[in-house]
C-alpha cells in the first residue's frame, strides 16, 4: 500500500498475521493508482466496463460518493483529469476490514496501523488501554499529545510527511497552507479516515466541521504551530 503497516494481535499465531498482510496486499492489487495492473488503473484507462467492476470497487466508490455528499464536496475522488483516486478512503476501509479478520479469529486485543490511520481494541500487552501519540508536524520525533481511543478509530491527515497531496476540490489551484496536521477520532477507523481527508481539505474551517459532526472529535495544528481541539477531545486524553 506504499506505507508502513503495523499489526499487533496479542497471542495470535503467525498465520493470522500473515492473513492480515495478505489482505492488505489484495487491497493494493485492486486499488493502487501506482500499479498499472490494478483494477482502478484499468478503470481509469477505460479498459473495464462498469458491469465488470468488482463488488469491492463498487462498495468503495459508493462510500466515496456518500462522503462527498456529507462533506459538501470537500471529499472527492475525481481528479482534475477525470480519473478516479479512492486512496483517501481505501486505507481506513481496508484497516476496518482487517480488524474483522482478527475478530473472526477470536481475538479482541489488537492494534492495526497503516500510514497513520489506526484501529485498536481491547488491551495492550501490559494490560492497559492502547495509547496513540500525535506527532509534532514540525518535529516528527516529538509527541505533542497522547490519546486513549478505547476502541475508536484514529486518522491523521497532513502535509508535513508527504507534502502537498491533499487538495480542495473547490479550488485545485489553491494549496492548503493554513494548517499542517489534522487528527480525527471516529467510531471506527473508516469514519475517522474519510472525514479527516475532507476536513483537512477545508483548511482552518475543518476543525469546525469536525466539531459540528456527531460522533467525531479532532485536533488541528496550524501553520503557526497553534493547536485547536474540539470540545470533547480532552476526554480522550484521560488515561
Amino acid at each position: 500500500m506504499g506505507m508502513p503497516i503495523t499489526v499487533d494481535v496479542g497471542g495470535a499465531a503467525g498465520s493470522l498475521i500473515d492473513s492480515v498482510f495478505d489482505y492488505f496486499e489484495q487491497v493494493d492489487r485492486r486499488f493502487s493508482t501506482y500499479r498499472t495492473d490494478s483494477e482502478i488503473s484499468a478503470i481509469n484507462r477505460g479498459d473495464v466496463p462498469v458491469k465488470d467492476w468488482s463488488g469491492e470497487m463498487m462498495e468503495v466508490l459508493a462510500l466515496a460518493e456518500r462522503t462527498r455528499s456529507e462533506t459538501n464536496g470537500y471529499f472527492d475522488i475525481s481528479k482534475a483529469d477525470g480519473s478516479l483516486d479512492p486512496s483517501g478512503i481505501v486505507k481506513g476501509w481496508a484497516i476496518r476490514n482487517a480488524t474483522d479478520i482478527v475478530r473472526r479469529a477470536g481475538f479482541g486485543d489488537f492494534f492495526i496501523e497503516a500510514g497513520g490511520d489506526i484501529q485498536s481494541c481491547g488491551r495492550n500487552a501490559s494490560g492497559g488501554d492502547w495509547s496513540i501519540g500525535i506527532r509534532n508536524p514540525f518535529n516528527t520525533n516529538e509527541i505533542i499529545k497522547v490519546i486513549y481511543p478505547r476502541g475508536r478509530g484514529v486518522a491523521t491527515s497532513g502535509t508535513y510527511a508527504r507534502g502537498q497531496h491533499i487538495y480542495n476540490p473547490h479550488g485545485f489551484s489553491d494549496p492548503i497552507s493554513d494548517i499542517v496536521s489534522l487528527t480525527v477520532v471516529g467510531s471506527d477507523v473508516l469514519e475517522a479516515d474519510r472525514f479527516a481527508t475532507a476536513a483537512f481539505a477545508m483548511g482552518r474551517d475543518g476543525i469546525s466541521f469536525i466539531e459540528q459532526t456527531p460522533g467525531l472529535e479532532g485536533y488541528v495544528v496550524d501553520v503557526e504551530g497553534r493547536a485547536t481541539p474540539t470540545s470533547g477531545f480532552g476526554d480522550l486524553c484521560e488515561p
